[in-house]
């Protein structure tokens, strides 16, 4: 059996500048053995440690997809220590991975079904990978419509800006994506806080759709409410959740929320799980 505290070991292959402050940046990581690639399998909604020698390690949600093979990806905001050598590596430097972690979004459940995504800020990651899950060919057939909500405080603070331009081509996905506030005339997108967006935008509910949430507490509070008016169902909306999460396997106790630990029973929870546990997140 694998010691769950080991790391693999990668190699940075690519990093991308996200946003205009230059304080996210999405990393590609190889794996120096290709063996270990096929270990390391994941699940859209997961997350993983990523480790660097001599400074920790922090958890990150997974932004690339399962579909999407040779490489895995994150993208990581500049906040502490960890982070910010991160941010300071290049191109051809090795670091650690370990995991993957925590469980995923109910991708047996949800199809079938309509899905809503909904996210806000730079933990948009793992929604990522669901959409470029949902997309690849083989998949989307598995899915009623896709409908997406995104917001970010302004333009240039959005992530994978080409990826959102693409998708909004498409005419097998909903894209509604919005900023907080902008004093650019040439915005073609929506203005607004992600919960009014989501009021106007999501569909009503049904038996058939499911809704998946995933950024700051803030946003979650006030769409909780959003979604109970058009008819959601507790049990069809599906949250990610990061809480002080250290060891990422369950046993530091950092991340617990009442009996339940978000790294190892999450960080997917359904609302009904999450009404059952204190509010604490």
């Amino acid at each position: 059996m694998r010691n769950p505290y080991l790391p693999y070991p990668v190699r940075i292959d690519d990093i991308t500048v996200e946003t205009e402050d230059k304080n996210l940046k999405t990393f590609k990581f190889v794996f120096l053995d290709p063996a270990d690639e096929q270990k390391f399998a994941y699940k859209a909604g997961q997350f993983a440690e990523l480790s660097v020698t001599g400074q920790g390690e922090i958890p990150i949600g997974i932004a690339s997809s399962p579909t999407e093979k040779g490489f895995v990806m994150f993208t990581v905001n500049k906040v502490g220590r960890v982070s910010s050598f991160l941010h300071a590596m290049k191109p051809g430097d090795i670091m650690g991975l370990r995991g993957p972690m925590g469980n995923w979004y109910p991708w047996e459940k949800m199809q079938g079904k309509n899905v809503v995504i909904i996210g806000g800020g730079f933990a948009f990651t793992t929604l990522r990978s669901s959409i470029v899950y949902m997309l690849q060919p083989e998949n989307r057939k598995n899915f009623g419509e896709i409908h997406v909500i995104y917001g970010a405080r302004s333009p240039g603070m959005l992530l994978y800006r080409e990826e959102l331009a693409a998708w909004e081509q498409r005419d097998d996905i909903h894209m509604h994506i919005t900023v907080d506030a902008t004093s650019d005339p040439n915005w073609k997108y929506n203005v607004g806080f992600v919960p009014a967006i989501a009021e106007k935008k999501a569909p009503p509910a049904g038996s058939d759709t499911y809704a998946i949430i995933c950024g700051p507490p803030i946003m979650i509070k006030f769409t909780q409410p959003v979604l109970d008016k058009l008819g959601y169902a507790h049990d069809k909306i599906i949250m990610s959740l990061e809480n002080r999460m250290k060891c990422g396997i369950g046993m530091c106790g950092r991340c617990n929320i009442g009996k339940e630990f978000v790294c190892k029973d999450g960080p997917v929870f359904t609302l009904e799980q999450l009404n059952k546990t204190p509010r604490e997140y």
